[in-house]
């Protein structure tokens, strides 16, 4: 099992990442709040990560904070809940949010993320508010500053196919990144205001 990887970012697709270590190329997938921290490619980073094996693919999830790695863990034990949907709800919720969420057991609030229906919302809480009190969080770093993505020749369909594999619908992720005024901003930023926009809807 690979619990770290210690390398040179080589290329960032979000949620992709290729990271070279020592020679070897990892493509990582990451929750786009790991994906805003990171530093511009060709530069050394840390990620905390979660190895799924299937019968026909190894897959790896990096994370840049222990606690979105910890909850990453405890969501895809829920039943229902695959490591896409985990991606999705970590891409959307702080740790403190998530947990907010399921100690008052919102279930409205999950059910603003894609992908997540009234059933498997009410099933995440369910599950997870009875390990609740076992759960044990780190204070996430508060000097992780977002670093800029690569400049894209057009961030904005970047930020439509990131939010697209995430588990948006492609007409949803078009009018949220349309919804963004400033048509300036990279990539990273379009992600950003069109999630927020995604979360009051």
């Amino acid at each position: 099992m690979i619990g770290q990887l210690r390398g040179k970012i080589i290329e960032k697709n979000p949620p992709f990442l290729l990271i070279d270590v020592n020679g070897v190329g990892y493509i990582v997938q990451t929750p786009l709040s790991t994906f805003f921290v990171l530093p511009e490619i060709g530069q050394e980073t840390v990620l905390r990560t979660h190895m799924v094996v299937r019968e026909d693919a190894q897959l790896l999830y990096g994370f840049a904070t222990h606690d979105e790695c910890y909850l990453f863990q405890e969501l895809i034990k829920t039943n229902g809940v695959g490591p896409k949907i985990a991606l999705a709800i970590l891409s959307g919720l702080s740790p403190s949010e998530l947990i907010e969420i399921l100690a008052c057991e919102e279930v409205g609030r999950l059910q603003r993320l894609p992908g997540i229906g009234a059933k498997t919302a009410q099933r995440i809480i369910v599950e997870m508010k009875d390990r609740l009190g076992k759960m044990v969080l780190s204070t996430p770093p508060k000097n992780l500053s977002p670093a800029l993505l690569s400049k894209a020749q057009d961030p904005e369909q970047e930020a439509i196919a990131a939010l697209i594999a995430l588990g948006y619908k492609p007409q949803e992720a078009n009018k949220a990144v349309a919804r963004v005024e400033d048509k300036s901003l990279n990539c990273e930023s379009i992600l950003r205001e069109a999630l927020q926009g995604l979360a009051k809807v």
